[in-house]
């Protein structure tokens, strides 16, 4: 029984390794572009804010 069961896998392997395709990774020719585009305006905005609020303090009579 033992070896029926080893000559059935062998068999399957068999037909397995010819139905397995050829898979080929090539590096691209040209380097990869990443382009991020990172909006910063909420930190301006907020460094100004605080830049305003000082200058408001130490300039209370103008205001």
């Amino acid at each position: 029984m033992r070896q029926k069961t080893g000559w059935a896998m062998l068999v399957a392997l068999g037909l397995s390794g010819g139905l397995t395709g050829c898979i080929n990774i090539d590096a691209p020719d040209e380097p990869i572009v990443i382009e991020l585009n990172i909006n910063i305006r909420q930190e301006v905005i907020y460094r100004l804010a605080e830049d305003a609020a000082e200058t408001i303090e130490e300039n209370a009579d103008i205001f």
